[in-house]
């Protein structure tokens, strides 16, 4: 008996030793290989035992490290400097064990983000062969956050970084990879690429739920998503009772008769929970984005859901309000009644969002295929706003055309822009297109424009008092104006009359 007591006693001490030096822990987006943003105070955090004490150090710090204590949650986080951009480094977090994190490399970190676009493998983009081949950085990397959807917001969520490879980089997003390897080879620097999107997906599945619920343009996104949860008992029963009568006539039950479930990877903040707070507040630089398909039926709300977004992140991120460049979607033939020019307006309206920059690829999209195959050039147009605006490279003209203002000059309009460059000029040398022109009756008749210097005059003999300029609104216009270093302008009108998505909500 004594000695079953005397095993049973060193049993229990052994288990009380174990929970009582619980090891550190890092999120997985802190580990090997990752990049650190340069020059800049980064976040290193993870979990302990309560109470526990936990210091990090850097190789690249001469003698202490920073130090602090576990809450009593077990939750902890220091801020230490990192140096120029290079490496490879190591990092070292020691509690009751110790934590040695090896191939570290200080460069440019941004984060990846979007639908299905962004998600776009390198593997299904234009010349993919000769390009996979060719993607043999060892100083850019690669962090992909797996597809994951969540009710609550989650801590972690189970990714590694990656050496950029021929192997690594064929299921990465194209997107990212172009306007990585953009600004290192301009910045000669290390880039860390966090890779965190899904196809299909709507703006409000990136967004927290507490911000979509405060604002009234955005709530009827969680009304609607509480009235199918109401509904979803009784959706579920009916689909249960649907598919016993299939078996019990003997017939297969279509894959296309899902069982109604709670959450999809639509769902409000369902993506947010998942795949953007387990990556905070990791430092990064800023954030490139394309997105917005998805939203097109309610064009009008993505004017207050993408800005709020965007807010919502840089709130949580803590850092500012950082660099966030984003893709304004291609022309596509959507299905009727839905006008993606309304969408392209809400994008372009979002440049009122300090520090945002907006990529137009109206030249290089595909009006039959809503993944248009050239990613190249995609990546780039991002990439200029970010070496322009963020790294101090001067003389590039980073945007085409953006409308500004309009004044009625008689029986024309004049057209001012911003972002002219050294001029205007069409593509292919002839009369600029997709121009339609209206008068008080609001009925809108093709158009002339002349280029005037960096403005365009609008004209048509059928209307002597105009009132407002359209320039390719529709979903399929594909227009020629452009600045004379081949940057496209955006679509736009002189108007703010209600269109078809102003009171879908």
């Amino acid at each position: 008996m004594k000695i079953a007591r005397s095993i049973t006693l060193i049993a229990l001490v052994t288990l009380f030793a174990s929970i009582a030096l619980a090891d550190v822990k890092l999120p997985s987006v802190i580990n090997d290989n990752m990049v650190l943003q340069r020059n800049s105070k980064v976040t290193i955090w993870g979990w302990a035992d309560a109470g526990e004490k936990v210091e990090v150090k850097g190789s690249w710090q001469w003698f202490f490290g920073t130090s602090t204590t576990a809450d009593e949650d077990g939750k902890w986080s220091v801020k230490i400097k990192t140096p120029n951009a290079g490496g490879p480094h190591k990092l070292t977090v020691k509690g009751n064990n110790a934590i040695e994190l090896k191939n570290i490399l200080i460069g440019e970190v941004w984060v990846c983000s979007g639908q299905s676009n962004m998600q776009w493998k390198l593997a299904h983009s234009a010349d993919p062969e000769k390009n996979i081949a060719e993607a043999k950085y060892p100083n850019i990397r690669f962090f992909y956050v797996p597809r994951k959807i969540a009710d609550t917001p989650q801590e972690d969520c189970d990714a590694k970084w990656t050496d950029c490879t021929p192997e690594t980089a064929t299921n990465f997003s194209a997107v990212a990879y172009y306007f990585g390897r953009e600004l290192h080879k301009e910045l000669n620097v290390p880039v860390g690429l966090i890779h965190t999107s899904w196809g299909g997906t709507v703006a409000e599945a990136w967004t927290r739920r507490e911000i979509l619920e405060g604002n009234k343009e955005l709530k009827p996104i969680i009304d609607r998503f509480e009235e199918h949860k109401k509904k979803l008992p009784q959706s579920i029963k009916t689909w249960e009772e649907k598919v016993a009568k299939l078996k019990a006539e003997g017939k297969k039950v279509p894959r296309r008769m899902r069982k109604p479930r709670l959450r999809n990877h639509n769902s409000p903040s369902g993506l947010y929970n998942a795949m953007i707070n387990p990556i905070i507040p990791f430092g990064i630089k800023g954030a490139i984005w394309y997105q917005g398909e998805s939203n097109v039926s309610r064009a009008y709300q993505y004017r207050t859901l993408f800005p709020t977004m965007i807010t919502n992140w840089r709130d949580d991120w803590g850092i500012g309000d950082f660099p966030f460049y984003y893709v304004q979607i291609a022309p596509f033939n959507y299905r009727r009644g839905q006008q993606s020019q309304e969408l392209r307006e809400a994008q372009t309206l979002s440049l009122s969002t300090r520090n945002t920059g907006m990529a137009v690829i109206s030249d290089i999209g595909n009006i039959n295929d809503i993944h248009p195959k050239n990613k190249l050039d995609v990546g780039k147009r991002l990439a200029l706003w970010a070496l322009a605006k963020d790294y101090g490279k001067t003389g590039i003209v980073y945007s085409g055309p953006i409308y500004k203002s309009y004044k009625v000059e008689g029986d024309k309009i004049r057209i001012s822009f911003d972002y002219t460059g050294s001029g205007l000029k069409t593509f292919d040398g002839k009369e600029v297109s997709h121009l339609t022109i209206a008068g008080p009756d609001k009925k809108f008749l093709p158009a002339k424009g002349v280029i005037e210097g960096n403005t365009l005059v609008v004209s048509s003999d059928a209307i002597n008092k105009p009132v407002s300029v359209r320039f390719g609104w529709t979903n399929i216009d594909e227009p020629n104006l452009a600045n004379n270093e081949g940057l496209p302008a955006s679509c736009f009108r002189t108007d703010d009359w209600p269109g078809v998505t102003y009171n879908e909500r």
